[in-house]
C-alpha cells in the first residue's frame, strides 16, 4: 500500500484539510471519496482527520492509497522495462502490441503483460497509461501505480516522436489542421472542417533516397494525430498503409516515442528518458543511406 507524505507550507497556514489536499496535493474528487473510505486513509499528525479540520504549518498531512481491484489478465510477454520505482513504471513498448486487449489481441496486450510483471512482484494494480500509443507504434509508455499519480501526470508529459516519412523534404514547421473520423469509417481518421483542433510541430533530421528522418511534437493528442497530419502533408509515414505509405520495405509505421520529459509527481524531481529505435525502423534507415 503506497502512503504519500505532505508538510504544510507556511502559506498554507489555516487552510481546510479538503482544500490542502485538492489545491496543493493535486487529490481528485474522485480518490478524495476513496481516501474517506479508506482506514487512516487520510491523516494530520499521524490521527485520522476528517476533510473540514483545519490545518496549520508545519503540519504533517498523509495519504494512504487504497489498494487497487480491477485487474486485467495476466500473459506472459516480454516487457524492456526503462525505469521503475514505487510510483511509476516506464516501458519501451515493441510494434504489434495494443495497449489494452482487442479482437484478435484478446491476450498479448501491453496490459496483460504488464498484469503478469507485477502477479511475478506480488504486485496487484490498475494499468494506468498516462498516455497511448497505437498498436503499431513503439517506444515509451509511462504507467502511472497509483491514482494519484495518473491524474498529476495527465496532460504533463512532453513527448518526442521519430517517424521516417515517405519522400524527401526539408526545414521544419507546424501542421494545425483539425482531425476527424473519415466518413465511412470507424477507425480511420482525416483532415476535415469538422474535426477536433489537432497541432503537430515537425523538424526534418536528415533524408536520403526517398525517404526522410523526421522529430515531432504534438501539443494535442487526437487518434492517430501524427500518421493524419504527415499524409496531409504530403508525406505519409512509411509502413503506414491505412494513411497512403508502402508496405515494401516496413511492415508498420515508421513511428516512435524517443524521449519524455516531466515533472515526477511525488517528488518533483525533473525526469528525462530516451530510447533508441527498434530494429526494423534502423534497418529502413540504414537502406535509404540515412545512418551505417
Amino acid at each position: 500500500m503506497r502512503e504519500l507524505k505532505f508538510t504544510v507550507p507556511n502559506k498554507y497556514d489555516g487552510i481546510t484539510l479538503k482544500s490542502f489536499l485538492r489545491k496543493y496535493c493535486g487529490i481528485s474528487a474522485r480518490l478524495m471519496v476513496r481516501l474517506k473510505r479508506e482506514p487512516m486513509g487520510i491523516t494530520k499528525n499521524h490521527l485520522h482527520a476528517i476533510v473540514t479540520e483545519t490545518l496549520r504549518a508545519g503540519d504533517e498531512v498523509r495519504i494512504r492509497m487504497p489498494d487497487d481491484k480491477k485487474q486485467i489478465e495476466p500473459v506472459e510477454r516480454p516487457l524492456s522495462v526503462v525505469y521503475e520505482d514505487d510510483d511509476l513504471l516506464i516501458i519501451d513498448k515493441p510494434a504489434n502490441m495494443p495497449m489494452y486487449p482487442a479482437p484478435g489481441h484478446d491476450r498479448d496486450s501491453l496490459a496483460n503483460a504488464v498484469a503478469a510483471y507485477d502477479l511475478r512482484r506480488k504486485e496487484k494494480r490498475t494499468f494506468r497509461p498516462v498516455y497511448r500509443l497505437d498498436k503499431d507504434t513503439t517506444g515509451l509508455v509511462v504507467l502511472a501505480k497509483n491514482s494519484f499519480c495518473a491524474a498529476r501526470l495527465a496532460g504533463g508529459i512532453e513527448k518526442e516522436y521519430t517517424a521516417v516519412c515517405e519522400g524527401e523534404f526539408t526545414g521544419c514547421s507546424t501542421i494545425n489542421e483539425p482531425i476527424g473520423l473519415k466518413e465511412g469509417h470507424r477507425i480511420q481518421r482525416t483532415v476535415t472542417e469538422s474535426g477536433e483542433y489537432a497541432v503537430t510541430n515537425w523538424r526534418v533530421l536528415c533524408a536520403g533516397k526517398g525517404y526522410t528522418l523526421v522529430s515531432l511534437q504534438i501539443e494535442t493528442g487526437r487518434t492517430h494525430q501524427i500518421r493524419v497530419h504527415m499524409s496531409h502533408f504530403g508525406h505519409p509515414l512509411a509502413g503506414d498503409d491505412m494513411y497512403g505509405g508502402h508496405l515494401d520495405i516496413l511492415a508498420r509505421q515508421a513511428l516512435h516515442c524517443t524521449n519524455i520529459q516531466f515533472v515526477h509527481p511525488v517528488s518533483g524531481q525533473a525526469m528525462r528518458f530516451s530510447c533508441a529505435l527498434p530494429k526494423d525502423m534502423e534497418h529502413l534507415l540504414e537502406l535509404s543511406g540515412m545512418v551505417k
